[in-house]
């Protein structure tokens, strides 16, 4: 479900993404906590003007929600 870490995705896309894929999480208070954690890492970064920073930022957001959605669906 996820995209590619190489693909290109605006800002708003990610986050959006993001917050679907927390439906895929086993509990409520889990999803919780990671939609929380998605909506604040969107605010501290929303101030970012280098491409290239908000490339990385996407591409490790990417990364970083495989291996919890991996971690967590493969019970």
């Amino acid at each position: 479900m996820l995209p590619l870490v190489g693909a290109e995705l605006t800002p708003v896309q990610l986050y959006r993404h993001l917050l679907r894929c927390c439906r895929q999480l086993p509990n409520a208070a889990m999803q919780q906590h990671y939609r929380h954690a998605i909506r604040q890492g969107y605010t501290s970064h929303s101030d970012e003007d280098d491409p290239e920073r908000i490339h990385a930022i996407i591409q490790r957001a990417v990364t970083d929600a495989l291996w919890i959605l991996d971690k967590y669906t493969k019970k």
